[in-house]
């Protein structure tokens, strides 16, 4: 029985673990290795030559798909992506016809990617890699900075008024509407949080949930709650939820860590 050569490349060490889980039920799979960036995962792959990654798009300095960048021109395993993101990623990699595992992800949704991959090795590579050159071509074009916001557009009654960025503490999301706290109140504006993170300065607001931005000057401190919750404690004393794929960020932009 022909063994496919995995490697696992995600930064969360309990990600790692499940996809590691997940893979030894799999008896024709066998791990070479596991990275938790960029840097290791280029050379882990040039030393290793594993037919298979399973790569987080997601990582600190440098994400997924520069591990692939810095491959260009070499031979390229089969790629099956692993990300949080439902957005832009999940269109690209479909439209390449190249898999991705979206987390929170379960077992037949990861044992279903593993079939495809075993298919696609079967089948021949050639084709396989000029899907997946395509994708890196397509990353690869540069993309038009959306234009920065410095206020926001607030509607009050008859009223409009202007919010400057600066002003803003933090921002939450309410269907496709956010709301924006400020140290005088709280407005309502017509934007979705996935198009306001892109207009945002992200050295000075950062994502720390799904459902919440905040102004990264407004950060008082960060720790630890009840069974490895992790909160932000602003200087108004406000405490948000941080989701734990967000807690890499806040380090390298703010030097929090708990």
């Amino acid at each position: 029985m022909r063994m496919i050569r995995t490697l696992i490349v995600d930064d969360e060490r309990l990600a790692r673990q499940k996809i590691r889980t997940l893979l030894e039920a799999h008896e024709d799979f066998e791990i070479v290795g596991e990275c938790a960036n960029a840097a290791d995962a280029v050379t882990a792959i040039r030393r290793d030559k594993p037919d298979l990654i399973l790569l987080d798009v997601e990582m600190p300095r440098a994400d997924g798909f520069e591990v692939l960048r810095r491959l260009r021109g070499e031979r390229l395993p089969l790629v099956v992506f692993v990300t949080a993101h439902d957005e832009y990623a999940v269109r690209a990699f479909e439209v390449q016809a190249i898999d991705y595992i979206l987390k929170p992800f379960e077992r037949k949704r990861f044992n279903d990617a593993l079939r495809r991959a075993v298919r696609a090795l079967d089948s021949g590579r050639e084709e396989t890699e000029a899907r997946l050159l395509r994708l890196l071509e397509q990353i690869a074009e540069p993309k038009q900075e959306p234009k920065r916001f410095d206020h926001f557009v607030v509607k009050v009654r008859d009223r409009t008024l202007l919010v400057p960025v600066a002003e803003v503490d933090w921002i939450e999301a309410e269907g496709k509407y956010v709301r924006l706290h400020t140290p005088t109140g709280a407005h309502l504006v017509r934007d979705s949080i996935g198009d306001v993170e892109e207009r945002l300065d992200s050295r000075k607001f950062l994502r720390i949930h799904r459902a919440t931005i905040v102004n990264v000057k407004k950060i008082a401190e960060m720790h630890r709650g009840f069974a490895g919750s992790l909160f932000v404690i602003l200087r108004d004393g406000t405490k948000l939820t941080m989701s734990r794929r967000y807690r890499t960020r806040i380090r390298d932009v703010a030097g929090l860590e708990v």
